[in-house]
């Protein structure tokens, strides 16, 4: 069951995200992961299978289905 880690609600939806990860000193792109987010707050949560199927397809053998190019913008 859903609760919140910010403001404890227990009421959630289910939606998909493209999340940037930056491992070992590149940037990657995973899209379409499957987030719980809050109703009331707005925060997102991956469950820990999601987690485990992003480390595995990062740092497992899975190819890229695609390349994009990515602007980087610094806050400095």
């Amino acid at each position: 069951m859903f609760t919140c880690d910010v403001c404890g609600s227990r009421d959630s939806q289910t939606e998909a995200v493209a999340e940037v990860f930056e491992i070992d000193g590149r940037r990657v792109l995973v899209d379409n992961i499957p987030v719980q987010v809050c109703s009331q707050c707005g925060e997102m949560s991956f469950s820990r299978e999601t987690a485990e199927k992003v480390r595995q397809l990062v740092h497992g053998d899975a190819q890229p289905v695609g390349v994009v190019e990515l602007e980087v913008f610094e806050f400095a």
